[in-house]
């Protein structure tokens, strides 16, 4: 990475933005133009035939991405998928009638046999093996979720530093399964908050443990915040977005569903009326509101402190070089964070220029 920088910026960031698209699917995207160059060849291909609006679709898509990235260094076989609504012909000369359909392509043939197995990567990679004699295992994919065990789960949830939502669940259990995925994406899109923790227990393993939180059906969703260890049960809606606004509202975090700082983080109510007095009184006269704004936020505890001395720089900065620094230095964040940048530094950035929003 670091020789990119003798390059030119545009064409550096032009060659790590598709990098980043080719790696981000292990599913190779067919359409009408390039159909006939991947299918049929020299190698067997595994085609998803599927809609974005198909609810079953949905629901395959995690373990379809699991089949693709298992099989994406197998160079006799192919995992790609067709989106029926932008090529219906393509579709319909294929037989498709309905959503998903999976058929296999034999190497050299654009003749298919339909798949009609459960539909598990485990499943499919057996399918797959079979068709193309290939002898892949299923790729573990790393997790952001906590797994609890009975000698974990007293240390890890009932840490009164932490935030901490646990999914009891059974691992025969169908709704489990079908929460799996979407639980998965809110662990990841909290991992950067050190005070919040997504965390699971196996019910059936540690069936004291789901007995002592009255837990009688799967999945059951408890949370257990800094300041009530007993357990609250989680009530609300198992979509992503209905974790992520339940998490930002009991643990203060602002987080949206791929785990980036929302335009309301870093910002204190607390400081927004003495912000808006600094930013409108005269030169001199910041001086003495800069001063309770210092006052102000040395009554701030926790992560807030972090935040209170953002909004001392940033007073400071603006006495000191002017009533343009906001607005300038807000347009100098949002260049370099439109470039490919850490997700920690992202953070940081994206504190910084909502704190120096409310200068602006």
């Amino acid at each position: 990475m670091s020789r990119s920088r003798t390059w030119f910026p545009s064409v550096a960031l032009a060659l790590v933005l598709f990098a980043s698209s080719v790696i981000a699917e292990d599913v190779v995207v067919l359409t009408d133009d390039n159909f006939d160059k991947e299918v049929g060849q020299d190698r067997g291909a595994l085609v998803e035939f599927y809609a974005p609006w198909c609810g079953h679709c949905k629901k395959l898509a995690p373990e379809y991405e699991k089949l693709g990235t298992s099989f994406k260094k197998a160079k006799s076989t192919m995992i790609g998928k067709v989106d029926c609504d932008s090529h219906k012909d393509l579709c319909s000369k294929y037989g498709v009638s309905g959503y998903p359909t999976i058929q296999w392509f034999p190497k050299g043939s654009l003749e298919p046999k339909k798949y009609e197995g459960a539909r598990t990567a485990e499943a499919l990679v057996e399918f797959v093996n079979t068709e193309g004699g290939t002898n892949v295992k299923i790729a573990a994919t790393p997790s952001n979720v906590v797994v609890l065990t009975a000698d974990s789960f007293n240390e890890i949830v009932l840490d009164e530093t932490k935030d901490v939502l646990v999914e009891f669940y059974a691992p025969w259990c169908g709704h489990c399964k079908s929460l799996a995925p979407t639980y998965e994406k809110v662990a990841t899109a909290f991992k950067r908050e050190e005070d919040v923790v997504i965390a699971n227990l196996d019910s059936d393993k540690y069936k004291d443990l789901a007995e002592k939180y009255g837990v009688t059906g799967y999945p059951t969703l408890k949370f257990f915040p800094k300041s009530n260890k007993a357990g609250e049960d989680y009530d609300a809606g198992r979509d992503l977005d209905d974790f992520v606004n339940f998490i930002n509202e009991k643990s203060g975090t602002s987080r949206d569903g791929k785990g980036q700082l929302t335009s309301k983080a870093g910002i204190l109510a607390s400081l927004g009326n003495l912000v808006k007095e600094f930013v409108s009184a005269g030169s001199e006269e910041k001086k003495p509101v800069f001063t309770q704004i210092e006052d102000e936020v040395e009554k701030l505890k926790g992560s807030t402190t972090r935040y209170g001395k953002m909004y001392l720089k940033a007073a400071k900065n603006c006495m000191e070089k002017g009533a343009d620094y906001a607005q300038n230095e807000i347009q100098r964040l949002e260049r370099i964070l439109e470039k490919p940048i850490s997700p920690a530094k992202s953070d940081e950035l994206t504190l910084k220029k909502n704190i120096l929003s409310t200068f602006a």
